[in-house]
């Protein structure tokens, strides 16, 4: 896995995070269940998918358990800026072109770069919503490109 590329410095017009909120739901509540979502290998997360998995997540909580039934957190940050080295197409192209000299490239979007089996999302919530934060966390799985997996982290003597 490479380093994370976040020298804003040198790069201009970075494309902004869509990810719009960190922290849904009941921020203050006190739940005792607290269930998250791993990924099972090392992954770069684009701020696209964790925004798509973030409203799919939260829809179906909020349908569920209601505004105040959960706290849904995303754990990672989209740092690392990707970029691209566009080639021209067309009649002419390989005139105007200079091919991979001085192939720096221009930001395109920014990802989270995630390593194996650290928590993605994570949703606290009560013994009543326990099965709708399973659901939802195999729902926002789906957003990903790599296989996730869901771990209960607190509360596991209460749902037996």
């Amino acid at each position: 896995m490479t380093r994370a590329y976040t020298r804003k410095e040198y790069i201009r017009k970075i494309p902004g995070s869509r990810i719009v909120q960190y922290d849904m739901g009941n921020l203050s509540g006190d739940f005792p269940i607290t269930v998250s979502l791993a990924l099972k290998k090392a992954a770069h997360l684009s701020h696209n998918s964790l925004e798509a998995a973030r409203i799919a997540t939260n829809r179906y909580m909020q349908r569920r358990a209601g505004r105040m039934g959960y706290h849904l957190k995303i754990r990672v940050y989209p740092h690392h800026i990707v970029r691209e080295n566009p080639m021209a197409t067309g009649a002419g192209a390989d005139r105007v072109q200079d091919g991979m000299r001085k192939a720096f490239g221009k930001p395109v979007s920014s990802v989270a770069i995630a390593k194996a089996d650290q928590k993605i999302l994570t949703i606290r919530t009560n013994k009543k919503n326990f099965n709708d934060a399973k659901v939802a966390l195999k729902r926002a799985s789906m957003k990903f490109p790599v296989p996730c997996r869901i771990v209960v982290d607190k509360g596991e003597e209460l749902i037996k």
